[in-house]
This record gives structure tokens, C-alpha cells and sequence, in this order.
């Protein structure tokens, strides 16, 4: 399956540490990758169908400075719709003036909602068409952007209905915050201060986040496989909601 990536801080912070280890599992998941993060209102999104160990957008990416407080990734392992640009995540859309990015690890059989409106897929995934249903249904729910907790009450309705169609390991995040849902597999860590070093599990890479951060920052990481070996990551449940906010979660369910 796929493999998902997402961050969210009270800061803008550097992810490229992080995005070394991830891009790493490439080798197996060699279908596309996609990176997603919040400036402000606005959001960047670097796709490409090649493997992230090889796409030459990969390796700009790598060069970026990639500083956000709000992230997602992926790196595709196909199947549903063929290797190709626009079936690769991170997907995008607009609701009430903002940008949401979203990304999927799994796959679901018999999903087939109805579609009306501004949400339909370009590709041919199931992913993409579960995150337009998610959009269109969130739009009918509510007339404009509603506080972060009715945003999840709201998602805790509607997820278990895609999820009932098979494994939906998924990614959210409007520059606000980061919604993540767990079918099979999903780990969490949140980093604070004290801050101590880092060891990537795939890569002989190290960092000293007390040298990279202030006392005040904070930021959660949710990633399919931990990233570190040497750090506590924290397993979802299976069928658990989370929601993080300013770098800590906030809701679960």
C-alpha cells in the first residue's frame, strides 16, 4: 500500500528530515509521490508520477526550504487508476475560500457515490472520488467554514461511511489543521521541548532538534511506518479520528 506523511506545528518547520525518511520507502512505492504545504492562505503542491528516489521534482523539493505549519505527503503504490500525473496525491480542492489537500493509503471496492456540484475527480482513483464525496458532503453540512470541532464532528459522520468499503488510511488538512483517520495503520509522535536527537529508521541520517528549534515549538508528525528508531511513536486504533492543532492533538474518536 501506500505510504502517508503528515505534519502539523504551532510554527513553520522544516520537514526535510523528515521527508528524507519518507521518500526512502520509494523503493517499494515507486508509483508517484506528492508533497503538500500551507503558506498563509496559499498552498504549494509538488506532484509527479515518477518515484520520489528518482523524479527530478523529488530532488527540487528536497533543495526547497520547505518551512509550514501544516504538511502532507504521499508515495503511491497503484491500485486503482494507472500510473499517471492525475492520479497522483496529494488531491486538492477549494470549500469557502480555502484550500484542502488530501491523501489516501488503502483501497476501497464498491464505493460509488453520487456526485453533483463543483466536486469531481479528474483522475481515475478512488481516492480522489472519496475526497470529492468528503468535500460535497462537508459543503451540505455547512454553509461556511465552521469551528475546528464541528469540522470533525461532522468528519466523524462521514468517514466511517467510505470506510465501510475498505481500508481508508487518509490524510486532511485545510492550513488549519490536520485531520487524520486510521483503517489499518497509522503512527503519531508529537515533538517538544526537551528536544533530543533523531535517527531515520531507512537512512544512516541523524538530527539534533534542540539545534533546530526554539523551547516554544511543537509539532506532530503522522506517518503509516515510524520514522525514527530511536524515538515513541504512538499507534491510532483502528476506526480512530484524530485531530491536530498548533503542533498537539485535540480530538479523537
Amino acid at each position: 500500500m501506500c505510504q502517508l506523511l503528515g505534519l502539523n506545528a504551532n510554527t513553520p518547520i522544516d520537514v526535510m528530515f523528515s521527508f528524507t525518511g519518507f521518500a526512502t520507502r520509494a523503493e517499494e512505492h515507486k508509483d508517484g509521490f506528492g508533497i503538500a504545504f500551507f503558506e498563509g492562505a496559499g498552498a504549494r503542491v509538488f506532484v509527479d508520477a515518477q518515484s520520489a528516489r528518482t523524479s527530478p521534482v523529488a530532488e527540487m523539493v528536497r533543495r526547497y526550504p520547505v518551512r509550514s505549519e501544516n504538511i502532507v505527503a504521499h508515495i503511491r503504490k497503484a491500485t486503482q487508476g494507472r500510473v499517471a500525473l492525475e492520479n497522483t496525491h496529494p488531491f486538492v480542492r477549494e470549500l469557502w475560500g480555502r484550500y484542502w489537500v488530501f491523501a489516501h493509503n488503502g483501497d476501497l471496492k464498491g464505493f460509488h457515490p453520487r456526485l453533483h456540484g463543483a466536486f469531481r475527480p479528474v483522475g481515475g482513483t478512488d481516492s480522489e472520488l472519496a475526497f470529492c464525496w468528503l468535500m460535497q458532503e462537508l459543503a451540505k453540512a455547512h454553509a461556511s467554514v465552521p469551528p475546528i470541532g464541528e469540522l470533525t464532528a461532522t468528519l466523524r459522520e462521514l468517514v466511517p461511511v467510505v470506510a465501510k468499503h475498505g481500508t481508508f488510511n487518509v490524510m486532511l488538512s485545510n492550513g488549519q489543521a490536520l485531520w487524520a483517520h486510521c483503517s489499518t495503520k497509522l503512527h503519531h509522535i508529537v515533538r517538544q521541548a526537551p528536544f533530543s536527537v533523531a535517527h531515520l529508521q531507512d537512512e544512516d541520517i541523524s538530527v539534533d532538534f534542540a539545534q533546530a528549534t526554539t523551547p516554544d515549538d511543537r509539532v506532530a508528525l503522522v506517518v503509516t511506518e515510524p520514522l525514527t528508531r530511536n524515538e515513541t511513536w504512538t499507534a491510532f486504533a483502528p476506526g480512530e479520528l484524530r485531530v491536530f492543532v498548533a503542533g498537539a492533538p485535540i480530538a479523537s474518536a
